[in-house]
């Protein structure tokens, strides 16, 4: 696997990519009387399978896609961070680079990229940055599973890599950028961070954690996947949802610990767990049954059955922005994140069947794992069960929601020669209910292959 972060000319892009750099240039000349010294790209992914399982330490599978976050960018004198959008939507954003405050709670737009400016600034110990013009551009739809937001952490990250004339890894790049999310208050794993740095063109990618790995698997010949979105915008960062998945996770993990002998204060992860068990997944889902309740935990019983204090626990397992729940659902996410876990190293033992077989196989995994999503660990919603349904019926071998899910898109696989009869009956179905949803058709339907990942384009 080739590390390094490539340096692309521009004259070098296909003619129908250039367009949309012509068009943000023009775009930053207005906004600052000058033309970009240089291009950052990084592109969003679509999870195909392993959903929620990346903090947990597991292995996932997904695709850099060809959408993706370009910024411009040139340097200035004056030590001034101006962080500027394409869409004049978007609020503008000026502060001196060693003043950044980010916004965990309530986070705008721009503090996504003050998130993948303070991580580089924070990875070599800098006060400040060389002062930046700036201004994105991104057709990675927002709050809808693709990771727009991770791309924009790690295309800012790049840039300000970059313009200050440091160096990193790809891979060191992309645990940077997964840290850094963390500023704007998202506890995720790694993985749209990896994929977006890693990304190859023709092929997927079996990212493993802890360190970080990246395996090819080549998607079986034929393969066509399918994005559909439902039009639901989820905001990770904007609830609680996906931290309190992460406690549930994490506390769930320690009871397990407890009950096997294991000092519980020293697992965080469910990997951990398995390590230090030395036992199989499989396993694993028996033990679960075995040790935990279906029903909802309260802090009492948890603090009861671990033997410690609420303020211990607090401090061990939970987050800031966590610290207030009362309840948890601890044997559905747990059973979620082992059986997903299983889910992808089948899937990535299904790619290498005979055609046919691997796409029936790999469409019941998918399958399996929206089911998963759904009903035990409840991040699916109304409209994405009656999408992946409808994609279903259509056509496809598989449909699942992709991403953190509450809203955003599924992703199906699709067999070639029924394309067409698949976006027609998608569209009959799901996007002529409404006039919202019929005006947002062109754009919320589109089929995908595994894209290149980062790249600086020079002028």
């Amino acid at each position: 696997m080739d590390d390094h972060i490539v340096l692309q000319k521009i004259s070098d892009l296909p003619q129908n990519l250039i367009a949309k750099y012509d068009l943000l240039s023009e775009k930053f000349e207005k906004n600052f009387d000058q033309k970009p010294e240089f291009f950052a790209r990084a592109p969003g992914r679509v999870n195909i399978i392993g959903e929620h399982i990346d903090y947990c330490g597991y292995s996932v599978l997904p695709m850099a896609i060809e959408h993706d976050i370009i910024i411009a960018a040139s340097l200035n004198n004056n030590y001034d961070l101006i962080v500027t959008n394409y869409e004049e939507k978007y609020n503008n954003f000026k502060s001196k680079t060693n003043q950044i405050e980010i916004n965990k709670d309530k986070p705008n737009w721009f503090d996504y990229f003050l998130s993948g400016h303070k991580g580089i600034l924070d990875k070599f110990n800098l006060e400040y940055s060389k002062g930046l013009n700036i201004c994105v551009w991104g057709c990675v739809p927002k709050s809808a599973g693709l990771s727009s937001s991770s791309a924009l952490v790690v295309c800012s990250a790049l840039t300000t890599l970059y313009a200050n004339k440091l160096e990193l890894s790809k891979s060191d790049l992309a645990e940077t950028c997964a840290m850094a999310e963390r500023y704007v208050g998202t506890q995720g794993g790694g993985m749209d961070q990896a994929i977006s740095c890693l990304g190859q063109t023709g092929s997927a990618k079996l990212i493993d954690f802890n360190p970080l790995r990246v395996h090819n698997i080549n998607l079986p010949e034929g393969s066509q996947f399918v994005i559909t979105n439902s039009c639901v915008e989820a905001n990770k960062a904007a609830t609680n949802q996906f931290n309190t998945r992460v406690a549930e996770c994490r506390i769930a993990t320690q009871i397990l610990a407890k009950s096997q002998g294991l000092n519980w204060r020293k697992i965080k992860k469910p990997i951990d767990l398995q390590k230090s068990l030395n036992s199989s997944l499989s396993e694993l889902i028996e033990l679960i049954d075995l040790v935990l309740h279906k029903e909802p935990y309260s802090m009492d019983e948890v603090c009861r059955i671990l033997e410690t204090t609420q303020q211990e626990l607090i401090l061990n397992s939970l987050t800031q922005n966590t610290s207030n729940l009362k309840e948890f659902q601890l044997y559905a996410r747990l059973m979620h994140v082992f059986s997903e876990a299983k889910r992808v190293y089948d899937f990535r033992d299904a790619c290498l069947l005979e055609s046919s077989a691997a796409f029936e196989a790999m469409g019941q995994l998918m399958n399996q794992s929206h089911e998963s999503c759904r009903a035990l660990y409840d991040c699916s919603c109304e409209e994405l069960d009656e999408l992946t349904q409808i994609c279903r019926e259509s056509g496809a071998y598989g449909s699942r929601l992709t991403g953190a899910g509450w809203g955003g898109c599924a992703v199906s696989l699709i067999p070639k020669d029924k394309i067409d009869s698949f976006f027609k009956s998608v569209k009959e179905r799901y996007y002529d209910k409404n006039d919202r949803l019929k005006a947002l058709f062109s754009e919320s339907v589109f089929s995908t292959k595994p894209s290149s990942g980062i790249n600086i384009i020079i002028l």
